[in-house]
């Protein structure tokens, strides 16, 4: 690992970014931590590229991705960093399964079909159960899904469902 500090960095602003995800939610909080985390990672893009495993290390290159998950605030951003992820990806420096996530998440941010199934959302009532954003291709969905190292879509639809229940 070349970049201990950078590490160290995104490690603690992983830690952050979790911490804040309690329940109940304090969204407040939440979004403050986001945006925080949102200008924080766009200045270390700007200055060092993405943060690459060779680099940071597995955990902290994670921490990166997670990162960049949230930062649904600025799309723009995501969709910057989710070329640079890709890119990362094609050449061994970062996890496949974090680019089928940040994938998803600029699809359904722009309101296309996700591909690989990692988003849900409950629908515009309070009262609406939590279901899987728009899928393209669900035929070849847990083939996708394979190829990148994710389970079968079964499995994740049944862990979401029972971890944030339909009535959460």
């Amino acid at each position: 690992m070349e970049d201990e500090q950078l590490a160290a960095g995104l490690l603690a602003r992983m830690e952050r970014d979790q911490q804040v995800r309690t329940e109940p939610p304090d969204i407040p909080a939440w979004r403050a931590v986001d945006a925080d985390n949102t200008t924080w990672l766009e200045s270390v893009v700007y200055r060092h590229g993405w943060p690459l495993r060779s680099k940071v290390g597995d955990e902290a290159a994670t921490a990166a991705w997670l990162l960049a998950q949230h930062a649904d605030a600025r799309p723009d951003f995501q969709r910057r960093w989710l070329q640079l992820l890709t890119d990362a990806v094609d050449h061994g420096e970062a996890d496949p399964s974090h680019l089928a996530y940040l994938t998803d998440r600029v699809l359904c941010a722009e309101g296309r079909p996700q591909r690989y199934g990692t988003q849900f959302r409950k629908g515009p009532h309070s009262t609406d159960p939590l279901q899987a954003q728009p899928i393209d291709d669900r035929d070849h969905l847990d083939q996708r899904r394979t190829a990148v190292g994710l389970g079968p879509f079964a499995d994740y639809e049944r862990h979401m469902l029972e971890t944030y229940g339909q009535d959460s």
